[in-house]
């Protein structure tokens, strides 16, 4: 490549300033020529259809329109697109993977709040603290010196569906604590769980036997509804359901029925539909807890997205291959 190749964003524009804030930036620019005010958020728009022509690399994001064979055309010196957050499967087309470009992810880095957000949850679920604080909050005291059944995170077994960018992030954070971790993937074999670190067991036998069960499996046709009630059955009573990755993994009518039972509890960021209609039982139910799709990177974080994107320009202008690049025939199995 020249020694600053051409580049260009493709994403919602109101991103670009929290994915590239002024010191990113600096450094993005020092090695590749962009103009921060040009951002393509449609292709077809004549000024973008016209930079096109000389971009060589794509700095991409949420909102990055498709590129297809009609967008490939317009960019005939396109050699990389690094994407500044995680899935590519909403904007890479047949006709990207054809040609031969490069496209690196920063989904890795995107994996990081993920796995930090599920084992806060983990944590705070194994001390029942969604239960007492509601309690807390309603009595406004407790008995003092009580050593209270049921609570506490020494031995608590937790199952980890989903040997996925995020899923084996969780399992390095799970490590200093004194807790039994468990995978169910069915893409991973034994000898690369003993490599993780970690047991190897059929889903259901990981239902039955965790505490806590989290899913990081990525949304396909054979993962849709991948915990429905026949599943949510085998968990044991008083135990933890978490969801950071698709609503669709879970059947949420049969998780409402062992909820209003008082089976089970669940942390949910992720829903189907996404946001919940405003009549959800679920924002209602004392042993759900919901949050607004916030365990990905947000605020100061999405910054970290701005800086790997930019590690990976600089690799390119020195001649190197991307850290990141996704192999196509891999990206149904991550998330």
């Amino acid at each position: 490549m020249p020694e600053r190749p051409l580049a260009m964003f493709a994403m919602t524009a109101e991103n670009v300033p929290w994915i590239f804030p002024p010191e990113v930036l600096a450094r993005l620019r020092a090695c590749v020529d962009i103009d921060p005010g040009l951002v393509a958020e449609d292709f077809t728009a004549p000024r973008v259809r016209e930079a096109l022509a000389g971009v060589e690399i794509l700095i991409t994001g949420w909102g990055c329109p498709r590129l297809d064979a009609a967008v490939l055309d317009a960019a005939p010196e396109l050699r990389a697109v690094l994407h500044a957050a995680g899935s590519v499967k909403g904007f890479t087309t047949p006709a990207l993977w054809e040609r031969g470009i490069a496209v690196s992810s920063a989904a890795g880095a995107n994996a990081l709040p993920v796995a930090e957000y599920t084992l806060a949850m983990i944590l705070l679920a194994g001390k029942d603290l969604f239960a007492h604080r509601d309690r807390f909050r309603t009595d406004r005291a407790f008995p003092m010196g009580d050593i209270l059944p049921g609570v506490g995170n020494f031995g608590r077994r937790v199952g980890i569906v989903g040997a996925s960018r995020i899923g084996r992030r969780l399992i390095e954070l799970l490590r200093p604590f004194d807790l039994r971790p468990s995978l169910a993937d069915p893409y991973v074999d034994a000898a690369e769980a003993a490599r993780l670190g970690v047991p190897l067991l059929p889903l259901d036998d990981l239902l039955r036997s965790s505490d806590i069960v989290t899913l990081h499996a990525p949304l396909t046709s054979e993962t849709r509804r991948l915990i429905g009630r026949r599943e949510l059955a085998l968990m044991p009573d008083g135990s933890f359901l978490v969801n950071t990755a698709r609503g669709a993994l879970v059947d949420h009518e049969a998780l409402v029925d062992e909820l209003r039972a008082g089976r089970l509890s669940a942390v949910l960021d992720v829903t189907e539909p996404e946001p919940l209609p405003a009549g959800s039982p679920l924002f209602d139910l004392p042993n759900a807890f919901i949050t607004p799709h916030l365990a990905g990177s947000q605020g100061n974080e999405v910054a970290r997205l701005g800086l790997t994107v930019t590690e990976e320009a600089e690799r390119l202008r020195a001649g190197e291959e991307p850290a990141y690049a996704i192999d196509p025939g891999a990206l149904e199995r991550t998330a």
